[in-house]
C-alpha cells in the first residue's frame, strides 16, 4: 500500500523538480544559518568554557539569567530598545504608506517611476556608508557646523549630543528605507481595479474622496500584516544603523540590547552565556509581541497572520 501511495507524491515531485532545485538554496540558507545554529541556545543554561565547547560545558541552570536582571546597563538597553522601536512604528512605518500614496497621486507615469527610484536608491547604500555621510555632514567641522558657524552661531555637537540621537536615528533611517518599504503599498495599489477610480470619478469623488474610500480601504490589509511583523520585530531595534553611527557619550539614550550584547560578548569579553540569554529573552519577547500584534489586528477586522 505505501509503495503505490508513494508513486503519485514521487511522479509529482519528479515533475516539479526543477521548481524544487530553484527552492533548494533558500531551503539550505535558513537550515544553515536559522535553525542549525538554534542549538547554541544551550549557552543560556551552561557555564560556557571554551575547551569544552558548548554540549561538554557544565549546566547552570537559571544563573545566566539571574546575572542579567542584575545589570543595570542591560536595563539602559532594554529601555533605550522599547522607546527606539515604539519611536519606528510610530514614526517610520505611516511614512512609507504615506510616500506610496503621494506617489500615486503623481499623473505622469515617467515623473511617478523617476520618484520611486529617487527614493529607492538610499536603501542599497551600507549603513557604514550611509554613517560616514552622516559624520562628514554633522561633525563638528562638518558642513551643518560650518554654516551655523558662517551664521554666527555655536557649532552643536550633533553625534555627542545624547537628545539629538534618537531624531538622527528616527530621520536618517526614513531616508535610507522609506523608498524600499513603500514599494509593497505601491505593488498593492497597482492591483486596484481602476474601473473603481473611474466609477468614483463619475460620482463626483475628489482626489481625497478616492483615496479615502478606494485606495485605504485596498492598502490595509497589507499595512496590517507589515504592520505585525513590524512589531514583531521591533526588539531588534536596528543593531547596524545603531552600531555605525552611536558612541559612549549617547550610550544613556542609543545603546540598545543588540549593541550591547555585542560590547559585552565581543568587547569586554563577560560571560557567553549571559550574552546568550539575554538573546533568548529578546527573542521570546519578539514572539510575544508578534502573537498579541497579530491577535489585535484580528480583533480589528483583519485578516492577520494565521
Amino acid at each position: 500500500m505505501n509503495k503505490i501511495a508513494n508513486k503519485p507524491l514521487a511522479k509529482e515531485l519528479y515533475k516539479s523538480r526543477y521548481l524544487y532545485i530553484l527552492l533548494l538554496p533558500t531551503v539550505l540558507f535558513y537550515v544553515l544559518f536559522q535553525y542549525f545554529p538554534m542549538y547554541g541556545i544551550l549557552l543560556a543554561f551552561k557555564e560556557y568554557h571554551i575547551r569544552e565547547g558548548i554540549l561538554g560545558s557544565p549546566w547552570n541552570g537559571w544563573h545566566n539569567f539571574e546575572e542579567l536582571v542584575k545589570q543595570h546597563d542591560f536595563w539602559r538597553a532594554f529601555r533605550n530598545t522599547l522607546i527606539i522601536s515604539v519611536g519606528r512604528i510610530v514614526l517610520e512605518f505611516p511614512a512609507a504608506i504615506l510616500l506610496a500614496l503621494l506617489i500615486n497621486e503623481v499623473a505622469k507615469q515617467k515623473l511617478k517611476r523617476f520618484y520611486q527610484t529617487v527614493y529607492t536608491f538610499p536603501h542599497f547604500i551600507s549603513w557604514v556608508i550611509v554613517s560616514g555621510i552622516m559624520f562628514n555632514f554633522l561633525s563638528s567641522e562638518g558642513i551643518l557646523n560650518q554654516m551655523i558657524s558662517f551664521l554666527g552661531y555655536d557649532k552643536q555637537t550633533f553625534l555627542t549630543d545624547p537628545g539629538l540621537f534618537r531624531p538622527i536615528i528616527f530621520l536618517s533611517n526614513i531616508w535610507k528605507e522609506v523608498g524600499w518599504s513603500a514599494i509593497i503599498y505601491l505593488a498593492a495599489i497597482a492591483g486596484i481595479n481602476p474601473e473603481l477610480y473611474e466609477a468614483a470619478r463619475v460620482d463626483g469623488a475628489n482626489r481625497y474622496q478616492q483615496l479615502k474610500a478606494i485606495t485605504w480601504p485596498s492598502i490595509r490589509g497589507t499595512a496590517a500584516i507589515l504592520l505585525i511583523l513590524a512589531v514583531g520585530n521591533s526588539m531588534n531595534g536596528g543593531f547596524e544603523q545603531v552600531f555605525n553611527l552611536y558612541n559612549p557619550g549617547v550610550y544613556n539614550t542609543g545603546d540598545i540590547i543588540d549593541t550591547y550584547v555585542y560590547r559585552s560578548a565581543f568587547k569586554d569579553g563577560t560571560s557567553f552565556g549571559v550574552s546568550t540569554a539575554i538573546g533568548l529573552f529578546k527573542a521570546v519577547l519578539n514572539f510575544a509581541l508578534l502573537y498579541a500584534a497579530n491577535f489585535m489586528v484580528k480583533r480589528l477586522g483583519e485578516e492577520g497572520l494565521v
